[in-house]
Formats: structure tokens, C-alpha cells, sequence
């Protein structure tokens, strides 16, 4: 007979086995860890649930001393002058080779998938994508990009397999982001 507890232990582990496979999105080469810290402005995403009416998003990371990062998401919801929303979930390397494969913990002790599938040499671009291909951000150093730049990215979120027609642009400001 399985109790109640081993079929929660079960679930879990299989949660946690299913956060640590191995991406089957290709990831950036290598990532220099210093040079992609700072402020990303969400341009645009396959949303989750928390982020579907975000306007001003900003994700900033910074390289603590043990490795990890702390990351800070900020957006308003509903309108540019909407409540102030802040979430602060912690950054792991799962892929100390490439430092492209992150375990972002929301909640102790999963891990989600973030892979950086996409940087620019000037680290002024990026695309974040998962395997499960339920999720996605394109994120840029400045608020806005061009539309040649932007439709170029989502050319690439095209091409690692995601149904583009779920992309939701972020409407951003010049500097009310922060």
C-alpha cells in the first residue's frame, strides 16, 4: 500500500529529476558570467502566469561570492503607473562549462530550467528559453529595440521551436523601468 507521503515523496522527486534533464534547446557557447550581470528589459515573452499584464519588466542580476545570483524581477501590473511588483528568486550555474544552463529557485527546493540560448557578443541581447518550450523572454539592455533586431529574435525563438504566436511584447518606458 503507498501512502500518502510516498506518493508526495515520488511526485517531488520526479519534479526535481524532470528540473535537472538535460536541455534539448541549444544553449549559448559560454557565457561571461560579470559581463551578463546587470538590468535585462523584458521586450518580450511567453509569459507566466505571474508576468501576463507587466508593463516597465526588468530583470537584474548580480554574482554573489558563493556563485549564485541574485536576480530581481521587477514590473508594474496592469499599466505603467500599476502597483510595483518584486520577485527575488536566486540563480544557480548548472553548467559551469558553458554557464548557460541556470537552476532559478522560486521556491526551496526546485530548481526551474533557465537557459540562455541566445547572447549577443556585446551581451546587449539575449533569449531565455526552456525545454518544456512553455516559457520564454527576449530581453535587451535598453527598453526598446528596433524592429529589425526584434523580428530577428523572434526568428531565433522560431527556430528553437516555440509557437511565436503566443509572444507578448512588454510595453516598456524610457527610464520608468527602475
Amino acid at each position: 500500500m503507498i501512502t500518502a507521503c510516498r506518493v508526495g515523496v515520488i511526485a517531488l522527486a520526479a519534479m526535481l529529476s524532470a528540473c535537472s534533464s538535460a536541455p534539448t534547446i541549444p544553449t549559448a557557447k559560454k557565457v561571461d558570467l560579470p559581463r551578463f550581470m546587470g538590468d535585462w528589459y523584458v521586450i518580450a515573452s511567453i509569459p507566466t502566469r505571474f508576468e501576463r499584464d507587466a508593463y516597465n519588466a526588468v530583470e537584474s542580476y548580480k554574482l554573489d561570492t558563493d556563485g549564485s545570483i541574485a536576480t530581481t524581477f521587477t514590473f508594474h501590473e496592469g499599466a505603467f503607473d500599476g502597483p510595483q511588483k518584486v520577485m527575488r528568486p536566486r540563480g544557480f550555474v548548472r553548467d559551469p562549462t558553458s554557464n548557460a544552463i541556470w537552476g532559478m529557485q522560486f521556491v526551496w527546493p526546485i530548481k526551474a530550467e533557465y537557459l540562455i540560448a541566445h547572447v549577443d557578443p556585446g551581451y546587449t541581447e539575449t533569449i531565455i528559453a526552456r525545454s518544456q518550450r512553455d516559457y520564454v523572454w527576449i530581453m535587451a539592455r535598453k527598453p526598446v529595440l528596433d524592429e529589425a533586431d526584434y523580428q530577428r529574435l523572434v526568428g531565433m525563438v522560431a527556430e528553437l521551436g516555440y509557437d511565436t504566436a503566443e509572444l507578448q511584447k512588454v510595453p516598456q518606458r524610457w527610464g520608468e523601468s527602475r
